[in-house]
């Protein structure tokens, strides 16, 4: 069989699988674009696909002869070097799931194969003088071509997003650090690994807490925060005589995703009220109580605001009866378990919250595309917050000592409509572009009134408080983003 047209064969092979582990691990499940500890990952893969951009549209109807195979070894070479360091740097920055192993092990065996094999060329194409030669293999070239542009892109989205996380470790450097109070005390952190909870224990170690995690994934956490955090993987591990100032808990599965089936809403009760009542049960047997429990809920507290109903909700707005009402008002209820112990409790009720991670990259991609415009009408609130204040608000209240709800949303409530507008004239994009939600309704459920109701909640008892809002308007916070 022809070696080189077997080595294309397997070049559209590479295409493929890279593709999935761009989409699915890089993009989805990793979500690398918005993670700080990627840069230098982000930038080595922005390279490769370059080069594998002029690999596929050269190869794909282009023979090299003479002095041109001794260019294509030379590029070789160079993508074996940088294969090998982002192995090195991936096992440096973070934990990969065994998807993702497996999938890079395969696209490695790949490409040592089409490359031995266009190597084995080598010697004949030398041969022969230097030229390129028109040489296509009908839709297999053009399918190589494809994929050729496709990892160019994607290259160029690497590069950008690499660049840009560059820019935010200048902005979070230049910072001030967030004062949690003092003098210096234990905090321990559940869902630390999460979205919120990574830039929380880092403004914890800036200003100088010990932190404890409690978390699942305690060899990723470790990396995480470069040893600097104690991280364990069930509250047995921590004794009753284990001291603990403040408990901040952040833990629960994404709400967003499958539809509300029974197995899922027992799976998200248990991600958050099972494990509350743990902690809860761990405070009770604790000889030394923690002085402040602030445990995470979110605005769907109040259940949906239907569009055109302007009425701004606050922390004394009751709840309605609807799963996410009844799911965020026991989340709840299992913190105020602690009070039993003498322990000041705060509920943060999150609404949007805005950063290089979480649903805003999910959300800002169709206006990216120049496909922004109202959603379902474009009517219904969006309250929002940016993650600094998120960080901010916590530190508020353990300095002050906060008790009871706590909405966390910015001053500043806007509609779908005016969130897609906005954002649009950040990034330069068109908009006007209408997206029914009638689909979104069909494929999720209930779970659509998320996006498609909303509400207006106003953070009332942080204002009154005297809490100051580092981005107070829509604009402003996604300019610190964008």
């Amino acid at each position: 069989m022809n070696t080189h047209l077997l080595a294309l064969q397997l070049m559209a092979i590479q295409g493929c699988l890279g593709a999935f582990d761009t989409v699915y691990h890089h993009e989805l499940t990793e979500a690398l674009p918005g993670r700080g500890s990627a840069r230098r990952e982000l930038t080595i893969h922005a390279i490769r696909a370059l080069i594998y951009c002029g690999l596929f549209i050269g190869l794909a109807g282009w023979a090299v002869h003479g002095a041109w195979a001794l260019a294509l070894l030379a590029v070789f070479m160079v993508e074996v070097v940088l294969t090998l360091w982002d192995f090195v740097v991936e096992d440096r920055t973070r934990l990969l799931p065994a998807t993702e192993r497996v999938t890079h092990t395969v696209l490695a065996m790949n490409g040592g194969a089409f490359i031995a094999l266009l190597a084995l060329g080598t010697p004949a194409a030398l041969s022969r003088p230097t030229a390129l030669v028109w040489q296509p293999y009908g839709g297999l070239s053009v399918f190589l071509a494809l994929c050729g542009t496709g990892v160019g892109i994607s290259g160029l989205r690497d590069a950008f997003a690499a660049r840009a996380l560059g820019k935010l470790a200048l902005r979070d450097d230049a910072a001030p650090a967030e004062s949690f109070g003092s003098p210096r005390r234990e905090f321990l952190v559940t869902g630390a690994t999460g979205f919120i909870g990574q830039h929380l224990v880092r403004a914890l170690l800036r200003d100088g807490h010990r932190v404890t995690v409690l978390t699942r994934q305690v060899r990723q956490a470790a990396w995480l925060f470069d040893g600097r955090a104690e991280c364990v993987d069930d509250m047995r591990c921590l004794p009753p005589s284990r001291r603990i100032d403040v408990v901040i808990n952040l833990a629960g599965a994404r709400i967003l995703g499958w539809r509300w089936t029974a197995a899922r809403r027992q799976a998200l009760r248990d991600s958050r009220i099972g494990l509350t009542e743990r902690l809860v049960a761990w405070i009770a047997a604790a000889e030394h109580k923690p002085a402040l429990l602030v445990s995470a809920s979110a605005i769907g507290y109040y259940g949906i605001q239907r569009r055109g109903d302007d009425k701004v909700l606050t922390e004394d707005t009751a709840p309605q009866a609807m799963f996410m009402s009844d799911l965020c008002r026991e989340w709840e209820q299992a913190a105020q378990g602690a009070a039993a112990h003498g322990v000041r409790v705060a509920c943060t009720r999150f609404g949007l919250v805005l950063g290089t991670q979480g649903a805003l990259p999910m959300m800002l991609l169709p206006i990216k595309l120049g496909m922004g415009g109202p959603l379902g009408g474009g009517l219904q609130w969006l309250s929002w917050i940016h993650v600094d204040d998120v960080i901010g608000g916590i530190a508020h209240l353990c300095r002050a000592g906060g008790e009871g709800a706590y909405n966390f949303t910015a001053p500043e409530s806007v509609t779908q409509a005016q969130f897609s507008r906005v954002a649009a004239k950040v990034l330069h994009r068109p908009y006007g572009f209408p997206t029914p939600g009638w689909p979104m309704r069909l494929l999720l459920g209930e779970q659509s009134d998320l996006l498609l109701e909303g509400q207006r909640v106003a953070p009332a008892r942080l204002t009154r408080d005297g809490y100051v809002f580092r981005h107070p308007h829509l604009e402003g916070a996604l300019r610190s983003l964008a």
